[in-house]
């Protein structure tokens, strides 16, 4: 089953189409045969504008997890030699503080249908009963629905074709570079429960840290993922990745995010 046919990503594809194909009408006075190209760009700006109040809710999530830092480490140390309660503790401070240790999947989350439809908009022959436009535009020559795997599957690479690649694959990595702390969650490691269960049903606290430390490399595996997507998706993460590091840098000045916590000022003075 093609899963471009199932209804709730059909209703996003064709909503995606009618954004970008408007988008490209209007540019194409100004823009030539790049409308296309820039109308994806518009559309991820849009996206991530929207997306902004997940942002500053992650950011809101990483002060919380930072001022919990000492009061983690104490239940770690407190409760080294009993894993289940301090899973039950943990669970419970992270309750009272409204934080979720989860927080910094939200934003790869929300993004994922947006990228899914942007990828579909350069795959379908047809969208909505129509023929796709969309297939017969490109950028600097390069069709907007081609990757750089295929062109090279197919003995198509030219001197354009790497260079455009080897921009985004560049920008996205040396983004990544500079974004890789800001984007990784301060989760201190919980040690694993046993197999072996209690009496007491406690809820258990999963051990993220390898979660986090993956999703910390997510820019980088971007770039490599950027080479087997239509252009016009590669477009789309290059401009997403930007956004991202451009977005975090202003969310922590304006929320504080780098300002030393309460608890950390008054160990400092301890």
């Amino acid at each position: 089953m093609n899963i471009y046919e199932f209804l709730p990503i059909r209703l996003l594809v064709e909503a995606a189409y009618t954004v970008v194909t408007g988008i490209s009408d209007i540019l194409e006075p100004l823009a030539g045969g790049f409308s296309a190209a820039l109308a994806v760009i518009v559309l991820t700006v849009l996206v991530r504008a929207v997306l902004i109040p997940v942002g500053v809710s992650q950011v809101r999530a990483g002060i919380t997890r930072k001022r919990l830092a000492p009061k983690i480490k104490e239940l770690q140390t407190k409760y080294k030699k009993q894993p289940e309660l301090m899973q039950q503790k943990l669970m419970e401070l992270y309750k009272e503080e409204n934080a979720s240790p989860f927080a910094g999947c939200l934003p790869v989350l929300a993004q994922t249908p947006v990228l899914m439809a942007v990828y579909g908009l350069f795959i379908n022959a047809t969208i909505g009963g129509h023929a796709n436009e969309l297939l017969g535009h490109t950028l600097f020559g390069l069709p907007l629905n081609t990757s750089f795997v295929r062109l090279l599957g197919a003995g198509d690479l030219t001197g354009t074709a790497i260079t455009v690649y080897l921009i985004l694959v560049v920008l996205i990595a040396v983004v990544a570079g500079f974004s890789r702390h800001l984007l990784t969650p301060a989760t201190p490691e919980t040690p694993t429960a046993p197999p072996t269960k209690t009496g007491a049903d406690a809820p258990a606290m999963p051990d993220l840290s390898g979660v986090m430390k993956t999703l910390s490399f997510m820019p980088f595996l971007t770039a490599i993922f950027a080479l087997f997507v239509p252009l016009a998706a590669a477009l789309y993460l290059a401009t997403t990745t930007t956004w991202t590091l451009g977005e975090r840098l202003v969310l922590n000045r304006l929320l504080g995010a780098n300002d030393p916590q309460p608890e950390q000022s008054s160990a400092t003075r301890g």
